[in-house]
C-alpha cells in the first residue's frame, strides 16, 4: 500500500476511536510521550496495560465467585484495573470500572456481575481496534507526530 494512503488509513482509524468513544485526551498524552528514541512507546505501554489486565480480570473472576461477596476487596481490583485503563485513554472501559465500583459502594451484586460481563466486552473491543490500529502503525514505519482528534 502506498505510504500515503496507509498514512491516511492510519489517521482515519485513529480518529474513529474517539469518535466511537473508545478513547479520550489521556491517549493522545500517551502518544506525545512517544519519540525518536523510542518509537514503539504507546504500543508498548497499550500492551503493559493489556497484561496486567489480564491477571485483573483474573482477580476478578475468582472474587465475583466467593459467596458473600467482599465488596472492598472488589472496589480494590477494579481501582487497579480503572487506573491501568486510564492511563491509556480507554475511555469505555474506565466509564465501565466507574459504574462497577458504583455498585460495589451499593452492595449490588447483580449490578457488579452485570457490568463486569460489559466491561469485559468492551475491554476485548478495544483490544482488537488497537492490534489493528498498531499492526497498521508497524506497516508505515516511524511514527507520525501526535495531534489532537478532530
Amino acid at each position: 500500500m502506498e505510504r500515503n494512503q496507509l498514512s491516511r488509513q492510519i489517521n482515519r482509524m485513529r480518529q474513529s476511536l474517539f469518535d466511537q468513544g473508545f478513547l479520550d485526551e489521556q491517549f493522545v498524552q500517551l502518544e506525545q510521550l512517544q519519540d525518536e528514541a523510542n518509537p514503539n512507546f504507546v504500543e508498548e505501554v497499550v500492551t503493559l496495560c493489556y497484561r496486567d489486565s489480564y491477571r485483573l480480570i483474573h482477580n476478578l473472576e475468582q472474587a465475583l465467585q466467593k459467596s458473600p461477596l467482599d465488596f472492598n476487596q472488589l472496589d480494590s481490583y477494579m481501582q487497579q484495573f480503572k487506573g491501568s485503563s486510564s492511563s491509556i485513554g480507554a475511555k469505555k472501559v474506565k466509564a465501565q470500572c466507574t459504574l462497577f465500583r458504583e455498585y460495589c459502594k451499593s452492595g449490588s451484586g447483580e449490578g457488579c456481575f452485570r457490568t463486569f460481563q460489559e466491561l469485559k466486552k468492551e475491554r476485548t473491543a478495544l483490544k482488537n481496534k488497537f492490534e489493528a490500529y498498531f499492526q497498521l502503525k508497524r506497516q508505515a514505519g516511524p511514527s507520525q507526530i501526535a495531534s489532537r482528534p478532530k
